[in-house]
């Protein structure tokens, strides 16, 4: 049966979540509210913290639902040198004139907490310290899963036909899949998928991530901050094959897997993060991934429910993804291990 109402103990304690809230957002929690943009920054600023890839890239506040990408891309070298005597000096316009914006989309982040639960939390005197920190790391991992697996904005999602959130919003992959079908490498000699391995289109990780590297433009190819993303499948035989070597010796273990982030293929530094697709590799520089959220559009709600014997909390806000610069991403899918 069903907890119908929260005990003393929790009662006191999911109060003062309330009083908590409402004094960060100065509002009356029993309604629905807008969050300041000010605040929504913070509270955007927090999430972010939870997850060191969303750290790396760009987490940026805009004021329209639609429009031109917010950071600065430049296209080419700014640097010559005029004959003055006979030529007027001339400002080269290098921006990125692509004419492809951003769109954000209503995203709802909402959670249902049981009675239960709250009751098993309220021992800790920091209880609302720690139910926040749990829905913004969901939350900043939910972000990661959309941006590497979203293909749609459906006006209505399906978590059992997408649980990888493919139907909450258009992720980077799809984004260069629609606007850079040409830096996306998608099949080899056989239809429909690479293979990787002795026979294969590519003889080993280095080939494949040196072939994604090309079909990013000359002009970033040698910037200095390009960085390989690669899938855990693909890095499992390189990892494997270190541990089998040092089998039995743990320090040893515990540095391969912090040398994992510095290891080179292709000549790339080379990472793995949350969620990337495991047979996938991406090409790009971190500051050239953005996540656009909307900073006068976050709401939120907290009530409680005896009638499903939970507390809900929801959270809505406009958001979407953003590639800055479309000529420095590349990336392989569909990589099979031969």
């Amino acid at each position: 049966m069903s907890q119908q109402s929260l005990s003393n103990r929790a009662a006191l304690q999911y109060t003062a979540l309330c009083v908590a809230i409402a004094a960060t957002y100065n509002v009356d929690v029993s309604r629905q509210f807008n969050v300041e943009p000010s605040i929504a920054q913070e509270l955007n600023d927090k999430i972010t913290e939870r997850a060191d890839f969303l750290e790396r890239i760009n987490v940026v506040p805009v004021t329209e639902i639609k429009g031109e990408k917010v950071m600065l891309g430049v296209t080419g070298p700014v640097t010559s040198r005029t004959n003055t005597k006979t030529t007027d000096r001339e400002a080269k316009d290098v921006s990125d004139l692509n004419g492809l914006g951003y769109e954000l989309f209503h995203t709802e982040s909402d959670v249902g907490l049981p009675f239960a639960k709250i009751d098993s939390w309220a021992k800790f005197p920091d209880f609302a310290d720690r139910y926040s920190a749990a829905v913004q790391k969901q939350i900043a991992l939910d972000r990661i899963m959309i941006g590497w697996h979203g293909v749609s904005a459906a006006p209505q999602t399906n978590l059992a036909t997408s649980p990888m959130l493919q139907d909450v919003n258009k992720g980077w992959l799809q984004i260069a899949r629609e606007q850079i079908p040409e830096q996306v490498l998608e099949e080899g000699a056989t239809a429909g998928k690479i293979t990787l391995g002795t026979g294969g289109d590519y003889e080993n990780l280095d080939a494949l991530v040196h072939d994604v590297k090309q079909m990013v433009s000359s002009v970033f190819r040698d910037g200095g901050d390009l960085i390989a993303i690669v899938g855990s499948d693909l890095l499992a035989a390189d990892k494997a094959k270190l541990y089998s070597n040092q089998a039995g010796k743990p320090t040893e273990k515990e540095r391969i897997e912090s040398a994992q982030v510095i290891a080179t293929y292709g000549g790339l530094p080379t990472f793995t993060v949350p969620h990337f697709p495991v047979n996938a590799v991406v090409v790009t520089s971190w500051d050239n991934l953005s996540i656009y959220f909307q900073d006068s559009s976050w709401r939120r709600h907290l009530i409680e429910n005896p009638k499903r014997s939970r507390v809900e909390d929801y959270n809505g806000r406009n958001e979407g993804y953003v590639i800055e610069q479309l000529e420095k991403f590349a990336a392989a899918e569909n990589v099979e291990l031969v």
